[in-house]
């Protein structure tokens, strides 16, 4: 172990700039983890085009957009936070612009993406004057494993919807999708790939999965062979700046209730996943989360970058586990994260060949692993399970991640004063409260 630190003084201005050798790692250990973690979060670069492209976004732009927000956000977080944590546009953010606004509310994606943007420039103020740090201090465990296991099962419904799995019913809301289907087999088939290679921990499982669905789509005929395997980057002029442009359309009161609604569903899509992985890297002292700050303005200067670009907020990986599972301790590991991506905007013909099929079985399994959090909720106490077991339900049950997050702060504090532990609640929670029994009334105001 000595030896192989001592083999950082070959690298001196990677070591003083990471503090490889304070942190106990070596380049060569920072670089497998970067690499680890790329491969295992890699299927955004598919998924999140596919997911916005419903949404009525040129799916070519979206895929140079996320590729440059992921690049972004790694090297911010390389440099400002020196953090083994990769960020890039996050799958329950995708899903709420697609599913919840667009299609839901009815608003068009320009419209919308004017939304993203000034939540993005509110997200960064928020962030310098260290609001975020405050609020996410204030929230209980509890409600924070519950938002993020809620937004997992949203997202694992719409990888059932999507692959064909759960359909559409007039008797039932939903029912079990056809079998006569060939595509639907196709994510049957990726379920199963990346389940057997989940079990046997093989690093990129999700991304391997991908990638052995594509081929099997390829091989029967389900899915056409594109013309080209590598290009250049596509171009981001559809969706580039559109946000800006469309900003006199923030003055209509339904713009507003979509940017209270994006800023809250960015602003606690982060807080769980960055604490969890800070835990496992041992980078968290005496329950604090050192340079927390920095990983925010990280987080939130990339997702300012990517709604001018033309991709949905950005958020901190929970596929960042895998690298850190192999050692990843300092910003080195995701700013070969970021270097990676720089290398994939080469690979977009791809785009054709990940069908929505293909990618079901990704959201279906990254769903998986974030309804893992309730397993932490204290379910014995009613005055918390009643408002997280409301909040993980109200998600897929409404097909609107806001909805869920509103039932469960509009309950928690008034519970926990019933219960007699009123003290035990913030004030930034009552505060919250307030806020989203507003944007409830606003969005019920709405025209449907």
């Amino acid at each position: 172990m000595d030896q192989k630190l001592d083999d950082n003084a070959s690298y001196g201005l990677l070591d003083r700039t990471f503090h490889l050798t304070e942190q106990r790692t070596t380049v060569k250990r920072e670089i497998l983890a970067g690499l680890t973690t790329f491969v295992s979060m890699a299927y955004i670069l598919f998924v999140n085009p596919t997911i916005l492209g419903q949404a009525g976004m040129d799916k070519g732009a979206v895929f140079t957009a996320t590729a440059i927000s992921a690049i972004i956000g790694c090297a911010l977080m390389a440099f400002l936070a020196n953090y083994p944590i990769a960020i890039a546009p996050g799958l329950g953010d995708n899903a709420f612009f697609t599913f919840s606004v667009v299609l839901g509310m009815g608003i068009p994606w320009e419209k919308a993406m004017a939304g993203v943007f000034i939540a993005s420039v509110l997200f960064t103020i928020l962030s310098f004057l260290k609001v975020r740090e405050i609020v996410i201090d204030s929230i209980s465990k509890d409600l924070k494993l519950a938002m993020a296991a809620g937004i997992g099962i949203f997202t694992a419904f719409i990888g059932l919807q999507g692959g064909g799995l759960v359909t559409a019913s007039e008797t039932s809301l939903v029912e079990m999708g056809s079998l006569s289907v060939p595509t639907t087999w196709l994510t049957i088939f990726g379920i199963f790939v990346i389940a057997i290679l989940m079990a046997k921990k093989v690093p990129g499982s999700i991304f391997i999965g991908l990638v052995s669905t594509a081929i099997l789509g390829l091989v029967t005929g389900l899915i056409k062979m594109p013309e080209h395997l590598i290009s250049l980057a596509p171009s981001m002029k559809p969706t580039f700046g559109v946000g800006i442009a469309h900003l006199p359309s923030i003055a209509d009161p339904e713009m507003w209730a979509v940017v209270l609604i994006l800023l809250l569903v960015a602003f606690f899509d982060t807080a769980g996943t960055l604490i969890g992985l800070a835990q496992q890297a041992g980078i968290m002292k005496n329950n604090k989360m050192p340079r927390i700050g920095q990983a925010l303005m990280a987080d939130s200067i990339s997702m300012l970058a990517g709604s001018v670009m033309g991709t949905t907020p950005t958020a901190t990986y929970v596929e960042s586990s895998a690298g850190i599972a192999v050692g990843g301790r300092t910003g080195l590991t995701s700013l070969t994260v970021g270097i990676l991506f720089v290398f994939s905007m080469f690979f977009s013909p791809l785009l054709t060949v990940v069908t929505t099929q293909v990618t079901a079985p990704a959201l279906i399994v990254v769903g998986i692993l974030m309804a893992s959090a309730l397993r932490e909720i204290n379910w014995d106490k009613f005055e918390i399970a009643m408002p997280a077991f409301l909040t993980i339900i109200g998600m897929p049950l409404t097909y609107n991640i806001s909805y869920g997050m509103a039932f469960g702060f509009l309950t928690y504090p008034i519970l926990m004063t019933v219960a007699g532990r009123r003290k035990e609640v913030n004030y930034v929670v009552w505060i919250l409260m307030v806020a989203f029994a507003l944007m409830l009334y606003v969005l019920n105001k709405l025209p449907s």
